[in-house]
């Protein structure tokens, strides 16, 4: 078992970065042979590079690039894992580890890997940023570390290029099946088959000496039966574990008595192994690509299978004795990319298009249900808790209390382990249900409520990058559905993401499309939300004049609505685009407007802001006199809404307006004032040293 994922704290001398959902492969005890691999592999890291033996200078100092090439099953992971363990002592600043490739054989993007680095090294990862910009933040980060990249199954040089650190500090270590022509100054390792007494030590692993002693001739047939591939190997120990009465040399013969066809070693083993599971397990094992990332647990087992959860846990831990899985994190089981080919053909052969597409959907609801488990678990539960907060919890725990117990989380925490653990598999059942098109309500609700649980759990500021995918999820679905109100919500939440993160003229065309989305639907709340947000991007590039316009047809279709909130808020934003733009008789009367707006809404705190904006704008127009009045009835409001940081901003304003009018002594006492409120609070600095 593996600890659980996480991206929000992480030892220095101890990096891990799981790529989605793999599994830390070969242990110390279970990795044998490739000695001789081992060893070249270590002298490459210090010998002269290709370049420099060529005399071609390298553009810029990189770091060691080793490739390890070799096809799915033949160890190419478990050799890398095991030279990381050799030479990390030389790399104090840890390893960082990402997958290029998926399982099911997708590749993995760029920008999703080069996150997946970031996170392991406790790094901000900007929602929406791109490629390039992620590239940059990880070569900065790793400037000056001394760290190892461990980068499995790469398909291409353009997926590695992007992740090389600009330092000879660092050593990349990657595997793939085979030479990745374009990264320059790399030697492949390229791996055969294991020789057969490291086959033979694999199989003793697996089985124990004792039936090995007694027929060693068989143990070397049956080893070179399998190729010395240790995916194969690794099925065969595994049948062999679990028929301890069956003989070596019978199992031997039966792999070489095997037609042609069967697919070479792997698919021998592994036809051994799956005609020996009784039907229930073959079919459940036949499903098993369904799941997203290749990543199951027994609730993905159960839902594909149609079983109870008990029964898929045993399967899983039944598959994994027989080297069909391997374990991962959490109760977490990895599906080995070399048998997704081959589980792949029998899914088609074997299950009708209906029954797969039914287990599919199963498995999304299944999802669905347990995300709104964990976004339950982070709500309030105080029974006891008066307003919104109680009436939430109340509703949470009815909700919660509606699921099936093996539905439940015992508390937040395991909720939040669940949902870590889990994210890659999640973002790639998303990613998936999305992509498949047929089953576009289930997809809609799953990443609704993987957007819900992240939220819940990491706050919308933590999850922005994982949020950000989503979206463009939903926003896919709406487009291909036209579905403009969906369209109209995803493209204003991408647009939130692209402001908070300083893209504002990305934002803004974003805003525009979702107006027209929001017109589409006929949605009023869109199109206002839409036209207020145009005003909001127009006002950070500081073109008051489309600012003012925007929030001005944003406030004329509340005065319509009677949208009585929202006019007072849009009376506001206008007072601050005027008094920017230096127009202070317009900001006055929008700032008085949103003091009556929010007098009528009984609105106290509102009314006190709003009398403080029109202080501080009397005085920018040279009326001192108006603006002491106009502070004085604010620090009334203010103390009647216990605002104490606005009691002192105003005691501040009204000290300097009085300074203003040549009164020192009453200055003084109100900066008295301001400083009894606001005490020893360090964020209150500002306020002291003018309001201003």
């Amino acid at each position: 078992m593996c600890p659980p994922r996480s991206t929000r704290v992480v030892a220095l001398r101890e990096l891990r970065s799981q790529p989605e959902g793999r599994e830390r492969s070969g242990s110390v005890t279970d990795f044998v042979g490739r000695r001789r691999e081992l060893k070249e592999l270590r002298e490459d890291i210090a010998r002269t590079g290709l370049d420099t033996l060529s005399g071609r200078k390298a553009k810029s100092p990189r770091a060691r690039v080793l490739l390890i090439a070799g096809r799915p099953g033949s160890g190419r992971t478990a050799l890398a894992e095991a030279l990381v363990r050799e030479v990390g002592a030389d790399y104090p600043d840890g390893v960082l580890r990402t997958r290029l490739t998926s399982p099911g054989g997708q590749a993995v993007t760029t920008e999703r890997a080069i996150r997946t680095l970031l996170e392991g090294l406790g790094e901000p990862t900007p929602p929406g940023a791109a490629e390039d910009e992620l590239s940059s933040a990880l070569r900065a980060a790793l400037a000056h570390r001394r760290a190892i990249l461990l980068v499995d199954d790469a398909a291409d040089p353009y997926q590695v290029d992007a992740l090389l650190p600009d330092t000879p500090e660092c050593l990349v270590v990657i595997t793939a099946e085979g030479p990745l022509t374009g990264i320059p100054d790399v030697r492949p390792c390229t791996l055969g088959g294991l020789d057969t007494p490291s086959g033979v030590q694999m199989l003793a692993q697996r089985i124990g000496d004792t039936r090995i002693t007694v027929d060693p001739r068989a143990a070397e047939d049956l080893a070179e039966a399998c190729g010395g591939q240790p995916a194969a190997l690794a099925l065969v120990g595994g049948w062999l574990a679990a028929h301890p009465k069956a003989a070596v040399s019978d199992v031997a013969k039966q792999l070489h008595d095997m037609p042609a066809g069967a697919g070479g070693p792997l698919g021998r083993g592994f036809r051994l192994v799956y005609e020996s599971l009784p039907q229930p397990a073959q079919r459940t094992l036949r499903l098993l690509p369904l799941a997203p990332a290749g990543i199951v647990d027994s609730h993905t087992a159960s839902a594909l299978a149609g079983c109870s959860v008990a029964a898929a846990q045993a399967t899983l831990d039944d598959f994994a004795g027989l080297g069909l899985l391997r374990h991962a994190c959490d109760g977490l089981f990895q599906l080995p990319g070399c048998l997704v080919p081959l589980l792949r053909a029998l899914l088609e052969s074997k299950e009708r298009a209906g029954e797969v597409e039914l287990a599919r959907a199963r498995m999304l609801e299944r999802t669905v249900r347990l995300l709104h488990s964990c976004r339950v678990m982070a709500e309030p539960d105080d029974p006891g808790a008066d307003g919104a907060d109680g009436a939430a919890g109340t509703e949470a725990r009815e909700r919660l209390e509606g699921l099936p117990r093996a539905l439940r989380f015992p508390d937040r925490r395991a909720a939040a382990t669940w949902l870590d653990t889990r994210l890659p598999a999640l973002s790639a059942a998303a990613t998936l249900a999305v992509a498949d098109g047929g089953l576009d309500t289930l997809a809609r609700r799953l990443v609704a409520a993987l957007v819900r649980a992240l939220a819940a759990h990491r706050g919308t500021a933590a999850a922005a990058p994982e949020l950000y995918g989503l979206h463009r999820l939903v926003l896919d679905v709406a487009v291909r559905r036209d579905l403009h109100r969906e369209q109209a919500a995803a493209l204003l939440n991408l647009a939130d993401l692209d402001a908070e993160t300083g893209r504002t003229q990305e934002a803004l065309e974003r805003y525009r499309a979702a107006l027209d989305a929001g017109r589409a639907a006929n949605d009023p709340y869109a199109t206002g939300r839409a036209m207020e947000s145009v005003g909001g991007a127009y006002q950070e590039l500081a073109d008051w004049h489309r600012a003012a316009d925007w929030f001005g047809r944003a406030l004329s279709q509340a005065l319509a609505r009677g949208e009585r909130a929202d006019e007072a808020r849009l009376y506001g934003r206008l007072g601050n685009v005027h008094t920017y733009a230096g127009r202070y008789g317009d900001a006055l009367r929008s700032w008085r407007a949103a003091a009556a707006g929010y007098r009528k809404l009984a609105d106290v705190p509102g009314q006190a802001k709003a009398l403080s904006e029109m202080a501080r704008i009397q005085e920018y127009a040279g009326r001192p006199e108006e603006s002491l009045h106009t502070c004085r009835e604010a620090v009334e409001l203010a103390r009647r809404a216990a605002d104490l940081r606005l009691q002192a901003a105003l005691q501040v304003r009204l000290a300097d307006t009085l300074d203003r009018l040549g009164d020192p002594a009453a200055a003084r006492l109100h900066r008295s004032a301001a400083d009894r409120l606001l005490g020893d609070d360090p964020a209150a600095c500002e306020i002291r040293s003018g309001s201003d």
